[in-house]
């Protein structure tokens, strides 16, 4: 995913001939868009399989699929090469990895909040956040690598395919950790609850039993993931197009607000267990609300010292929901249905708000002519996301709802 937001320019040149930039960059994030279209899809399969055969061999299957989905766009021909289908077969297996994607971030956060103790949820959960931003700087540096070691042409030519080809490897190491895991505590204490080896979790109990859950998790997953594609997919593209910097400065000064943004994140999640994620995420919200302009003033006023600065700002206000989140949303559900209405809650917001990103950011810009949206676009969405945070409870340092209390007592020891 970070990868082809990194590499849309370039992409849109080898699936999408026409001679306006704006119009491949456009197509290129349509197709990076359409693959958040089926995320809700992928929720409710593996959201299902998650809450039926279990958190662990779920999250297998995810990264099987979506690793061979991503290693295969590394293996596509160009449209030079077989024509229309080469974008035909590029939205194919987009929408093979958007399905994957959908089991990916509710499994995790599910699996890891079970295991965690109350009181150090906060801390151990953000980690898993932490994993996602490295995702985001490894595909960076392995871009901006590109970029410093191989000509435009030669990047054009067959040098794009290199970071996707990287995920054949990538996938057989994930999956061997993750077929070395354990069923959470948790799950196995409801398959013994319904005696049986398959828990049965209709999908009307993930959803119209849960609707007032899954309604404040769309709204905290909307102003998360808006702030989040806007800052570490869009933004390179946004430096190198609208600032006219050029693609290897663009994403050392995005690499270098990630390594900030990991170094801050464990921090920030053990902040959380202590104040209550509420505190955090509420500060993240009014943080956006009116930090947003005068961050892209910043941003936009050229120097490499203004950009950074007003990265930095932004990339630091993001921590406060990527260190609270992964432990917020879990908290929002039972265990029986914790997997299955947290990846569709998640991914229906993904989807219609955080995916599609950069398509519609682009978009208002080529319409209205006004450079400052996606500060306005940030703050629209600090304003959902403040309104969701007001209307959740706090759940720092309490059980998870539907656990075991004898299971939440032994991780407090």
């Amino acid at each position: 995913m970070a990868v082809y937001g990194y590499l849309a320019g370039v992409l849109g040149k080898v699936f999408f001939p026409t001679s306006d930039p704006t119009t491949q960059l456009l197509s290129s994030f349509a197709v990076f868009g359409v693959a958040f279209a089926v995320r809700p899809l992928g929720g409710i399969f593996f959201g299902t399989l998650g809450d039926r055969i279990g958190r662990q061999k779920t999250l297998a299957w995810v990264i099987i699929s979506v690793s061979v989905a991503t290693l295969c766009i590394g293996l596509l021909p160009s449209y030079a090469s077989i024509g229309l289908l080469a974008p035909v077969l590029l939205v194919v297996l987009r929408l093979i990895q958007g399905f994957s994607a959908g089991g990916e971030m509710g499994g995790a956060s599910a699996y890891v909040a079970e295991y965690a103790p109350p009181r150090r949820r906060g801390f151990l959960v953000s980690l898993v956040e932490m994993g996602c931003i490295l995702g985001f700087l490894l595909g960076s540096l392995v871009v901006l690598v590109l970029n410093l070691g191989l000509t435009s042409e030669q990047i054009h030519d067959w040098g794009w395919r290199i970071p996707f080809l990287i995920a054949g490897p990538m996938g057989v190491i994930g999956l061997y950790l993750r077929t070395r895991l354990e069923e959470t505590p948790a799950f196995a204490a409801e398959v013994e609850k319904a005696e049986s080896d398959r828990p049965k979790v209709p999908l009307r109990e993930m959803v119209t039993g849960q609707w007032r859950a899954l309604l404040l998790c769309v709204g905290l997953v909307l102003v998360f993931n808006v702030t989040d594609y806007m800052l570490l997919s869009y933004m390179p593209s946004y430096l190198t197009g609208e600032l006219g910097y050029d693609t290897t400065h663009g994403l050392l000064v995005v690499l270098g607000v990630m390594a900030l943004m990991m170094v801050v994140q464990p921090f920030a999640g053990a902040l959380t267990d202590r104040v209550g994620r509420r505190p955090v995420i509420a500060a993240g919200c009014a943080g956006f609300l009116l930090l947003s302009v005068p961050a892209l003033l910043l941003i936009r006023e050229g120097s490499l010292l203004a950009v950074a600065l007003g990265l930095a700002a932004l990339g630091l206000l993001l921590v406060c929901f990527t260190a609270s989140m992964p432990s917020a949303l879990p908290a929002l559900f039972p265990t029986r249905v914790r997997y299955g209405s947290l990846s569709i809650g998640f991914n229906v917001s993904v989807s219609l708000f955080g995916g599609t990103t950069p398509l519609v950011v682009t978009a208002l810009i080529g319409a209205t002519g006004d450079v400052m949206m996606p500060a306005y676009y940030m703050m629209a969405a600090a304003v959902i996301g403040g309104f969701a945070v007001w209307r959740m409870a706090e759940s720092a340092g309490r059980p998870l709802p539907g656990s075991a209390p004898s299971l939440e007592a032994a991780g407090t020891r």
